[in-house]
């Protein structure tokens, strides 16, 4: 025999309408806020880690440039040449990193 569906009866529509309510919110909870509450937390742990690395960067181009004013003679072209010397070795730097994060298709 074939089961006949039936309509509800009205006086239970507010109750599966209260159901539909809390399912559709423990779905939005479960699929949608919990994994971006995970997703939140590992891009702010990649965010602190690139501000690290940066800041790292920072010093680490500040000393070579104090480094090389103490270690050249003294005078204003030798200044320039520190300030000139620091760049170049910046601008390397960061052209190393864009390179070695280009997308690769070799693989």
């Amino acid at each position: 025999m074939l089961a006949l569906l039936t309509m509800a009866d009205p006086r239970e529509i507010p109750q599966l309408t209260t159901e539909l309510i809390d399912m559709s919110r423990e779905y939005l909870l479960q699929e949608t806020l919990e994994p971006a509450k995970r997703l939140g937390r590992h891009a702010g742990m990649g965010l602190g880690g690139a501000m690290a690395l940066g800041l790292g960067a920072f010093f680490l181009v500040l000393a070579l440039y104090n480094g090389l004013k103490m270690w050249l003679p003294s005078g204003a072209w030798w200044v320039v040449l520190a300030k000139f010397l620091t760049a170049l070795v910046a601008a390397g730097g960061a052209g190393l990193v864009a390179w070695r994060l280009q997308e690769r298709d070799d693989y």
